[in-house]
Parts: structure tokens; C-alpha cells; sequence
């Protein structure tokens, strides 16, 4: 953009990363409405935390609530969201922050773009795969119910669509894994990514 100068200073990703003696990166969950996303990126940063890693989790909901607010769910807002989020989940992978995102994000061009964003080296897909009908189900927030209604549009998996990832980073089948057996495949998957580089 015109007149727009990036400043170069002295402290970068790497200093940081030194400092707290782990990488930075973007572990992506992707998955419909119930999958499990939140709760195993819950999960993960608890253990990580545990290990004395520097993380920060973004969620569906409280993006929404507070720097998206002025989005709606039409495929265009969507994108849109993804594009904030992959902005501001690239801030603090350069402060040195591993970074969890938990976000339905099921337009496969806009995984893409993430990616784009933040640098494949710094990008971790994880695909959380569950069935429509395990979703409907657990169905906490009563989404599903208000789509089959008619009382919300756009709702992926419903009237609106999800592009499964075909070949993720990681892939986790919750319905017949529990939370400790996800969270310990996809620790094992990125151990040697918080380490070595």
C-alpha cells in the first residue's frame, strides 16, 4: 500500500523463540459445529502449558464477540473472518506464541490462505473429523435444531457447505477417540515442530 513503510526492529521471531526455548506456530483445527475443535484445542494448550509453552488460543465465539463482530456467516463474511484471524494468528506467532485456532473454516481456498499468510513452515492443519451425525448429537449450543428449523441460514454442514480437508497435517476422529487419545496424537505429530528448526 502507498506510504505504508515496514519498520524493521532490532527483536525478531527468532530472539523470541530463544527466549522461551520453543518454536512459534499455528496449530489450525477445522471441523464442523460439535466436533470437538475448542475442546481439544482446550485440551492441547493445557498440556502444552503444563510444559511450560507459551500459547494463546483463538476461538469461533469470542472472535465473533469482539474484533468480528461486524461479520455475518454469507461465504464472503466468512472468508473475511478467516483472513482477520490468519492476520492476527501471524502477530503472535511472531511474538513467539504458539497459537491454537479453532474455527469451523470450511471453505478449502480459505485454509489456504491461512497458510498463505502465516508460511507453511508455520502451519499446522488439523483436521477434527466427525461425523454430521456425532455433531447433531452432542449439539450443546442447539444449532443444529435451529438450522433443521429454518431458524438460521448459511449453517455449515446444514444448508451450507464443508470442503474436508484431503490431506491434513493431522487427523482426529472423535467419535470414537476419546479427548486424552486426540490430544496425545496430535502432541506426538507436532513435538518435534516445537523443538528442532
Amino acid at each position: 500500500m502507498k506510504n505504508i513503510i515496514k519498520h524493521n526492529y532490532s527483536v525478531t521471531k527468532l530472539n523470541r523463540n530463544k527466549l522461551n526455548k520453543h518454536n512459534s506456530f499455528l496449530i489450525w483445527f477445522t471441523g464442523l459445529s460439535g466436533s470437538g475443535k475448542s475442546t481439544l484445542a482446550n485440551a492441547l494448550e493445557l498440556k502444552l502449558h503444563k510444559l511450560g509453552i507459551k500459547t494463546y488460543t483463538l476461538d469461533g465465539d469470542n472472535i465473533r464477540k469482539g474484533i468480528n463482530n461486524d461479520l455475518t456467516f454469507s461465504p464472503n463474511d466468512r472468508t473475511e473472518n478467516i483472513r482477520r484471524i490468519a492476520e492476527i494468528a501471524n502477530l503472535f506467532i511472531d511474538s513467539g506464541v504458539i497459537v491454537l485456532a479453532a474455527f469451523v473454516s470450511p471453505y478449502k481456498k480459505d485454509r489456504e490462505s491461512i497458510e498463505y499468510v502465516v508460511g507453511n513452515v508455520n502451519f499446522v492443519e488439523v483436521f477434527v473429523n466427525t461425523s454430521i451425525e456425532e455433531c447433531e448429537s452432542r449439539d450443546v449450543k442447539g444449532l443444529y435444531k435451529k438450522a433443521r428449523k429454518g431458524e438460521i441460514k448459511d449453517f455449515t454442514g446444514i444448508n451450507a457447505p464443508y470442503e474436508a480437508p484431503k490431506n491434513p497435517d493431522i487427523e482426529v476422529i472423535t467419535d470414537n477417540a476419546t479427548i486424552e487419545e486426540s490430544v496425545d496424537k496430535i502432541y506426538k505429530k507436532i513435538k518435534h515442530k516445537l523443538y528442532n528448526g
